[in-house]
């Protein structure tokens, strides 16, 4: 039997988490456990009306200037590069599409506000990754990673 020696790919999704402590905190753990790979997607902001109308078309540029704050402290984090994308407004559709588009992934990290305040957490979004195969590890600000979902 042979085994691979490919890195784990982890894919982790965050918006306005994406350079909080606890996420740093749950990449650089993460990284410690093994040879590992991270691509951070960040789902494009849809903001008002635009959530209706037309959320394609909003929400990019705020997508990309969150990645350029947050890849070099999560670089710092796992000491390697990671991949940044910017993705669908809509969290689950921007999953489907990292994993369709730049996947296979084997875990991911869901990096969101606190439940209080999480429209991510109201839309179920950990389990519907898990849901994709992937094993899930659930981030929030105030605490660290709760533990992982299994596929």
């Amino acid at each position: 039997m042979e085994f691979s020696s490919a890195p784990t790919r982890v894919l982790v999704v965050a918006h306005k988490t994406a350079a909080t402590p606890a996420l740093l905190e749950a990449v650089h753990e993460r990284a410690a456990r093994g040879p590992c790979t991270f691509t951070l997607l960040v789902p494009s902001a849809a903001h008002g009306l635009h959530r209706v109308v037309d959320p394609q078309d909003q929400g990019a540029g705020e997508a990309q200037e969150v990645l350029a704050r947050a890849v070099p402290q999560l670089e710092k984090a796992c000491g390697a590069r990671v991949e940044g994308l910017v993705g669908d407004a809509d969290p689950v559709a921007a999953v489907h599409d990292a994993i369709n588009l730049h996947g296979p992934f084997d875990e991911a990290i869901v990096s969101t506000l606190s439940a209080r305040l999480s429209r991510w957490l109201r839309l179920d979004l950990p389990s519907k990754v898990a849901g994709m195969g992937l094993e899930v590890a659930t981030v929030t600000p105030s605490e660290a990673p709760s533990g992982a979902h299994a596929a």
